[in-house]
């Protein structure tokens, strides 16, 4: 009989990794997963450190990935999914290899570093039938999913114009040497792209998923303000949509002040949606011909998807550890429906919503580096 809870494996995020914590806190907040083996860091002595801190026993305690691949397939109990919290460089071997032995994926974002390895992801997870999530977790707020309800619902109409920014100071000096900057300024482990790769990828996807829209050509500048550093760590867009609609794309991580600052604005024919991340309890509805709405969390008339992503009574605030557990807990459901025989529609961010994040990231630092005023995504 299968377990009550799903077994987790994790490669990175051990000591001193922000993220890895909260995969772990968000992998086990609804208890549907458990954390039972790891290969937490980048040398065998500092990952099985990581792995004691965390109470893992000896055994799956392992020194490298490979390690942990080999001997989760050779138990009876071998995880059921992997969370992938590395840094980015080490997304596509990690993730290509779990999933070609049929292991179940939970991959950090951006996906990978390039569209070929992205399109070969989808390939390997298309042929091996695993399931696979990016936790771009602003997608797991319940008003993000109202705001994607509205939309789609065509409660604005047809849709004009979109506004998204995502706003950060903490780069604004020369942090090269800080164990989370450094990564993600070093082309060889982040990829192509520096902020546009980090906040920007989260941008896009927080629009395309509450718009449903295609981008067809941006207009790009992407620009390194910090003397010496190799990637950007500011970016602005003007976007185009297949079907006519407009939009405007601000990323950046040297604006002081900014602290996680991510917004959303949406405008149509019959209305405007306007979404914080910073205040992510409250959405603003603004008709056409009635008074502004404000929508609240667990308030009345909300769609059924963001009651369901809603733990806490109207009120008690939630926040970021939950919309990135809505993320691990659809996966968790998708991955039993798999076992179970029946159909699932994933109500997560998939491997597919990675590549084209991949892609976004190309054309953009594509389109800066061009003189022609739009680049097209083909």
């Amino acid at each position: 009989m299968r377990p009550l809870k799903l077994r987790m494996g994790m490669v990175g995020g051990g000591q001193g990794a922000f993220i890895g914590a909260v995969h772990r806190m968000a992998a086990t907040l609804d208890g549907e997963i458990e954390l039972v083996a790891g290969a937490l860091s980048s040398t065998p002595e500092r990952s099985r450190a990581s792995g004691e801190a965390l109470g893992l026993p000896d055994e799956r305690n392992y020194g490298s990935w490979q390690d942990m691949l080999a001997g989760e397939l050779a138990r009876e109990d071998r995880i059921d999914l992997v969370a992938i919290v590395t840094p980015n460089h080490l997304h596509y071997p990690v993730a290509k290899a779990f999933a070609e032995a049929g292991i179940h994926v939970v991959c950090d974002k951006p996906l990978v570093h390039t569209s070929e390895q992205a399109q070969d992801l989808v390939r390997v997870v298309n042929a091996s039938g695993v399931v696979f999530a990016v936790t771009y977790n602003y997608t797991g707020y319940p008003m993000v999913k109202q705001a994607r309800h509205m939309v789609r619902t065509g409660q604005l109409g047809d849709i004009r114009k979109v506004a998204v920014e995502y706003r950060q100071g903490w780069l604004a000096g020369p942090l090269e040497g800080n164990k989370q900057a450094d990564w993600r300024t070093d082309p060889s482990r982040s990829g192509l792209g520096g902020a546009v790769g980090d906040i920007g990828t989260h941008a896009e996807n927080l629009m395309s998923a509450v718009t449903g829209l295609e981008l067809e050509a941006v207009c790009a500048d992407l620009t390194a303000f910090v003397p010496g550093r190799m990637l950007d760590d500011d970016a602005s867009a003007l976007l185009r949509f297949r079907g006519g609609a407009k939009g405007i794309l601000t990323v950046s991580q040297v604006e002081i002040g900014g602290e996680n600052d991510l917004r959303l604005r949406v405008h149509g024919t019959k209305g405007s949606l306007s979404w914080r991340q910073e205040d992510p309890n409250r959405l603003l509805f603004d008709s056409l011909d009635a008074p502004q709405q404000v929508l609240t969390r667990s308030g009345p008339g909300l769609c059924g998807e963001a009651q369901g992503a809603t733990r806490l009574p109207a009120g008690h605030p939630e926040g970021f550890i939950e919309a990135f557990a809505n993320v691990y807990r659809a996966a968790a459901t998708h991955i039993r429906a798999k076992a179970e025989g029946r159909e699932y529609t994933p109500d997560y961010p998939t491997v597919e919503d990675g590549a084209r994040g991949v892609r976004f990231i190309e054309k953009m630092v594509e389109s800066s580096g061009s003189a022609e005023k739009w680049t097209v995504l083909d």
